[in-house]
């Protein structure tokens, strides 16, 4: 990823025009997202936008027994076709080049590339190998994210992130990948929001496989951990000039009142969402208070895991996208209280730029070894319409903006920040609400698959092609 950004001098204008001063988006001229190695870039995942999920020896996946299943998915929705990035990848990087956006986040399908044997698949390898030779031909800094949610379903068939069996079939997975991609890759995040996998998919069944169970949801992220752990020596081993992380979803939690017992139901709220998987990695340890609020509910944890889970890391990425308010539930938990009056996004979350600027500097206070941070997903959802060839996305311009500048507040604090990656480049296949949900820069239309920038990714490209032509 872009170098150290607080070891820069600022390369921000001098002097900024009166046109740039009016501009919808471009930050003031004292922000620090004018430095040239501040990166900006836009991220996917395979499963939302890689369609052929028959094709080239590709096994299902979790993802694709899930959606089938009736219910499970808005409209019943599923990834098949989704984008078909798979056919369609190189105008695909042409339009992310395009737009000047300087960083792209994939994700590797899991299930593409190697066969139940744990063999490779040489044609969903060549793919990969295909897709990012031309990022680097394009001079674009290349993020690949190893799971992004696609277990292949051989292995939730034997018990999935339930048996700790899977995270050693990981760093395998790991393993193949590095080597075949060595040179290629600027930073290798192991795992895509554990949070989501985990508590998800495994403790209210709102995503694949589809299982409720506390203890499982636990479970599953202890072993979720522990495959990034054993992942991380591996990937050092194979790719060395590389960057290694994981990427963590955030969320804030506020207080519905000042009673000790709302303000112990956010610290609550924060715990499960947060310090489930920062302290771990961080610390080396679970939060006992997660115990409070979910009882009985210890993972198995063998000798040595949390040294292997904790290994020191080159990068955190974060992803974040709105606040929760909550209240005490009477025992030993939380409830959401919904705020009412409040900006809210098409998926319902509240926009609320400052959970991001909060947790950032919080973070920084509660963790001395926090590692540099990259925010590897923001954005939003809305319900774009293409009108006369273009797309008004009002909403998103001013929910990046307004990100943007608390990312800005939070460096100024002291947090080494050191890139943004939009969620996301282009609508997609939004999981559990399918193809509902637009959350793109660019938009997609399913039927015809035509691209269509929108007005936000004019203003991320004009605010780039101004940074770069500043001396």
């Amino acid at each position: 990823m872009a170098n150290d950004a607080s070891a820069v001098s600022d390369a921000r204008p001098s002097a900024v025009s009166n046109g740039a001063l009016a501009d919808p988006f471009s930050p003031p001229a004292d922000s620090s997202l004018w430095r040239k190695n501040f990166l900006l870039g836009a991220a996917t995942a395979s499963y939302q936008i890689e369609g052929a999920v028959n094709e080239d020896g590709r096994l299902p996946s979790i993802w694709d027994t899930f959606s089938a299943k009736p219910g499970k998915v808005l409209a019943g929705d599923t990834g098949a076709v989704a984008c078909d990035h798979y056919h369609r990848w190189e105008a695909d990087i042409e339009l992310l080049a395009s737009l000047g956006l300087e960083g792209y986040r994939l994700s590797i399908a899991w299930p593409r590339v190697m066969d139940a044997a744990g063999l490779p698949n040489r044609k969903g390898l060549d793919f990969y190998k295909r897709l990012l030779n031309r990022l680097k031909e394009k001079g674009i800094t290349t993020s690949v994210t190893l799971y992004h949610w696609d277990l292949p379903q051989h292995l939730e068939d034997r018990g999935g992130w339930l048996n700790r069996d899977t995270a050693y079939r990981f760093a395998d997975y790991a393993d193949l990948m590095s080597r075949e991609l060595a040179g290629t890759v600027d930073a290798w995040a192991t795992l895509n929001e554990p949070w989501c996998s985990a508590y998800l998919g495994y403790g209210n069944g709102h995503h694949a496989p589809g299982l409720a169970d506390g203890r499982f949801a636990t479970q599953a992220m202890h072993h979720l951990l522990l495959a990034h752990g054993l992942a991380i020596p591996v990937l050092r081993a194979n790719d060395p000039a590389s960057q290694k992380g994981i990427v963590a979803n955030i969320g804030r939690g506020t207080a519905n009142s000042d009673s000790a017992a709302d303000q112990r139901a956010a610290h609550l709220f924060e715990v499960q969402h947060n310090a489930w998987i920062l302290d771990p990695l961080l610390k080396g340890a679970y939060p006992q208070d997660l115990f409070e609020l979910w009882p009985g509910t210890e993972p198995l944890v063998l000798d040595g895991d949390m040294q292997t889970i904790s290994a020191p890391l080159d990068f955190l990425g974060i992803n974040y996208y709105f606040r929760t308010n909550v209240a005490s539930d009477g025992a030993h938990g939380f409830r959401d209280v919904p705020l009412e009056g409040v900006e809210r996004t098409q998926m319902g979350w509240e926009v609320h730029p400052d959970g991001l600027r909060d947790l950032l500097i919080g973070f920084n206070r509660t963790y001395r070894n926090l590692p540099p941070i990259y925010i590897t997903e923001n954005g939003m959802a809305s319900d774009d319409k293409v009108i006369d060839g273009h797309v008004d996305d009002a909403q998103r311009i001013s929910f990046l903006k307004r990100h943007l500048a608390a990312v800005d507040q939070a460096i100024k604090a002291g947090v080494d920040i050191r890139g943004y990656f939009l969620w996301s480049l282009m609508d997609n296949f939004e999981w559990a609400f399918g193809y509902e949900r637009r959350f793109g820069v660019v938009h997609v239309d399913y039927s015809t698959q035509k691209r269509t920038v929108k007005r936000s990714a004019e203003l991320v490209a004009k605010f780039l092609k101004e940074r770069k032509a500043q001396a």
